[in-house]
């Protein structure tokens, strides 16, 4: 009797298995196998117009600013592209090859404990410019255990040194990967940190010409004048990794 039992048991497993498989219709199924891994464009994606800026495995498309070749604490390492300070003593910011005016940016980042970094977007490249920070505003990035978390104008997410959060946002584990988003188009940009708006600005605007004037960042003639550049990812004492860099163009 008990074999019976089991012999039933199991065909009706094998029934339900075949009824699950046959009611799979081809767009599941197509959903399916386009689960992407890591720094990857789906079908969709590159019909949308989306780019990669990290192919995974290398630095191409990328370089120190003001400089082609040479040593950096920039890496490509297990799917990530990292700034391991350790590598180098020198700090170097990383910029894109291309330059963007009109655009969406997504990636997803993670940084050590007490870490800061940054992104910077319309940053214009000259050798008499010693460095991205003096032309491009940041896009906050800051370690949850840093000892600047709680300084409004510092926390992730904000538009260093200028706006604080316009709403609050987290910043997760150094273990966890954040998503953020910079979309700008004519000069008018937002930040995005974990879906979640953080800063809003016009950079055409005089009231943001009358902010910087009245900045730190005044000596600096070029700062934040420019609504096109390059993206650069910042080196600064601690280490950050990046993936799933994504651009498109608007």
């Amino acid at each position: 009797m008990k074999t019976i039992k089991i012999i039933l048991i199991l065909a009706g497993l094998v029934s339900l298995s075949l009824s699950s498989c046959q009611s799979k219709t081809p767009e599941t199924a197509i959903a399916e196998s386009e689960i992407l891994q890591d720094n990857q464009l789906s079908e969709a994606e590159k019909e949308a117009g989306w780019k990669l800026l990290f192919d995974g495995s290398t630095l191409d498309g990328w370089h120190i600013y003001n400089k082609r070749k040479g040593e950096s604490a920039w890496e490509a390492v297990n799917g990530e592209l990292r700034c391991n300070p350790d590598k180098t003593d020198e700090p170097a910011d990383l910029l894109t090859d291309g330059q963007y005016e009109n655009f969406e940016f997504v990636f997803e980042w993670k940084i050590e404990e007490e870490g800061n970094s940054g992104v910077f977007i319309n940053v214009v490249e000259k050798p008499e410019i010693l460095t991205a920070w003096a032309t491009g505003p940041e896009y906050q990035l800051l370690s949850n255990s840093h000892a600047e978390v709680n300084v409004p104008l510092k926390r992730s997410g904000c538009l260093y040194n200028f706006f604080p959060q316009k709403n609050p946002a987290e910043t997760k584990s150094s273990t966890e990967w954040n998503q953020s988003k910079i979309t700008q188009i004519d000069g008018k940009t937002q930040f995005h940190l974990n879906g979640v708006l953080t800063m809003e600005v016009d950079f055409k605007s005089q009231d943001w010409a009358d902010t910087v004037a009245n900045s730190g960042f005044k000596q600096f003639p070029e700062f934040g004048k420019s609504t096109s550049g390059h993206i650069a990812l910042q080196d600064w004492a601690k280490g950050i990794s990046f993936k799933n860099l994504k651009i498109k163009e608007l």
